[in-house]
């Protein structure tokens, strides 16, 4: 008949063999590694690649009086027709940027100067870089609250220090920039610091023997050979500051509403699901081509190596 599966005079099919015997077949140090992976890849897919899907789906679609589910381009439309959702699509953009050059100004230095000293001392300084890691964002953004307040240590200092008036910093750029550094610096300090450690010497006393100076060395061995830890700092900044709801609640005083407070109060408060899940798709594409654009200058670098 048709269909049937031949058995072999075991009484199992040939094809069933052959499974088993590649299954208890020594594996390769290769194919171990790669199922290692496989945890990582589960983790990925429930993650990561289902909650992507579920949130497009949401976005593209809308249900309508009887219950069905229509596709629908209209939740997209209405964003870009809503009267200030650019406005603030644009300061999250704005202030996520601002975060991350500042925080990339403060970090390389930093990275570079920690590379500059022994083994254990480097250990003790990155610890010290990330242990406000290990206490909660919101401890950490409600005490930044208390020391810019106007009765907080810093208003106390300036007057002290200068006669000067309490300064109401919360609800400023400077507050809500501030903040963010704060809580993202050890994102950007620690890949730098990974790529900074790993430079051979070699490469660099190579170009101070062979006349070099050490502005030009930086500027054209150093500094090319890291771009991908500050291309990764700046990924690892970029995205959550762009998205965090704490620091714009607690340091903006009620004045600050960024996309991540859009999107929470789509999802939380009107229960517009499908209206929240295309805003978070939008940013989510404009996030990834101004990333993609930071990673050109990467491939500059690459393409002038190999040139």
């Amino acid at each position: 008949m048709i269909g049937t599966v031949k058995k072999a005079p075991g009484g199992r099919s040939p094809l069933l063999k052959q499974i088993k015997a590649y299954i208890k077949r020594p594996k390769t140090a290769l194919e171990r590694f790669k199922l290692l992976g496989i945890p990582y890849y589960l983790i990925l897919l429930v993650l990561v690649i289902i909650p992507m899907i579920l949130i497009l789906f949401y976005a593209i679609t809308t249900p309508n009086k009887d219950d069905a589910i229509l596709l629908t381009l209209n939740n997209f439309i209405a964003f870009f027709q809503e009267e200030g959702f650019v406005g603030v699509l644009w300061d999250s953009i704005r202030i996520s940027g601002i975060t991350t050059i500042v925080t990339l100004l403060i970090a390389y230095p930093l990275a570079y100067i920690i590379c500059d000293y022994k083994l254990k001392k480097q250990a003790l300084i990155i610890l010290l870089v990330s242990a406000p890691m290990w206490v909660n964002m919101l401890l950490r953004t409600i005490a930044w609250k208390q020391i810019l307040s106007t009765a907080g240590p810093l208003n106390a200092a300036l007057g002290w220090l200068f006669g000067m008036e309490p300064i109401n910093f919360l609800g400023t750029d400077f507050a809500v920039v501030l903040g963010m550094v704060y809580i993202f610096l050890p994102f950007m300090v620690i890949p730098i610091y990974n790529n900074l450690s790993k430079i051979d010497n070699r490469l660099i006393e190579a170009s101070l023997d062979l006349g070099a100076s050490r502005k030009y060395t930086f500027f054209k061995v150093t500094l090319p050979l890291s771009l991908p830890g500050v291309l990764s700092g700046v990924t690892m900044v970029l995205l959550p500051s762009a998205t965090t709801l704490v620091v714009p609640r607690f340091l903006g005083e009620g004045r600050y509403f960024l996309i991540g407070n859009l999107i929470e109060q789509k999802f939380l408060k009107s229960g517009l699901w499908n209206y929240g899940a295309a805003i978070s798709i939008i940013l989510v594409v404009v996030l990834f081509i101004i990333l993609f654009l930071t990673k050109k200058v990467d491939r500059f670098h690459k393409d002038e190596e190999d040139d």
